[in-house]
């Protein structure tokens, strides 16, 4: 990953994380696949210069106030998401998470062309994901759209955290197990 060397500390301003829902079961055409954005979340990302292993010895941590879940979007569905939806989603998400934080300390970063990455920049952040006390491994795979902006998404299961995924009309409406996170930020310029 074409990074530049530096300390960088990140939050909203920076760019935007998301979670990704899909939909599931009989009732599938019911629900509506959901974007919810996470709203306060920081992270560091530590790049050493080239002479010190650069990106390939980079470190990423971040944490994301998953109280600060906001729903932005939901497609499909029978009728459109209402506010109404929207609040009761968010009642759901409280109750099923409280306060929780999770946490991403990564252990290993793969330069695009170092066995795994994409090609045109960027490449893949390998960690470990904690909620609830649980831990999963999760692969970012990253791309670098332009100069200090990087994409990126992994795959988590809500039940890897002890999540049962949400379940509605007698079960015939639920949530896959998978959820999607996504992330879109820029580092600023040292």
């Amino acid at each position: 990953m074409a990074a530049p060397s530096g300390n960088f500390r990140l939050g909203p301003d920076a760019g935007r994380v998301v979670i990704k829902t899909t939909r599931a079961g009989l009732a599938a055409r019911a629900g509506h696949d959901l974007t919810i954005e996470v709203t306060r979340w920081s992270a560091q990302v530590q790049v050493p210069a080239e002479d010190d292993g650069g990106p390939a010895a980079a470190t990423v941590s971040a944490d994301l106030d998953l109280a600060s879940l906001e729903v932005r979007e939901g497609t499909g569905g029978a009728l459109p998401l209402t506010d109404r939806d929207r609040r009761e989603i968010k009642k759901q998400m409280g109750q099923i998470l409280g306060s929780a934080t999770a946490t991403f300390a990564s252990t290993r970063v793969v330069p695009a062309g170092a066995g795994g990455g994409g090609g045109g920049g960027g490449g893949a952040v390998e960690g470990t994901v904690t909620l609830n006390g649980k831990s999963q491994p999760a692969r970012l795979q990253v791309t670098a759209p332009g100069d200090g902006q990087y994409r990126g998404s992994a795959t988590l299961t809500q039940t890897g955290f002890g999540i049962k995924p949400y379940s509605g009309f007698f079960g015939t409406l639920k949530l896959k197990d998978e959820v999607t996170l996504e992330f879109q930020l820029t580092l600023p310029s040292s």
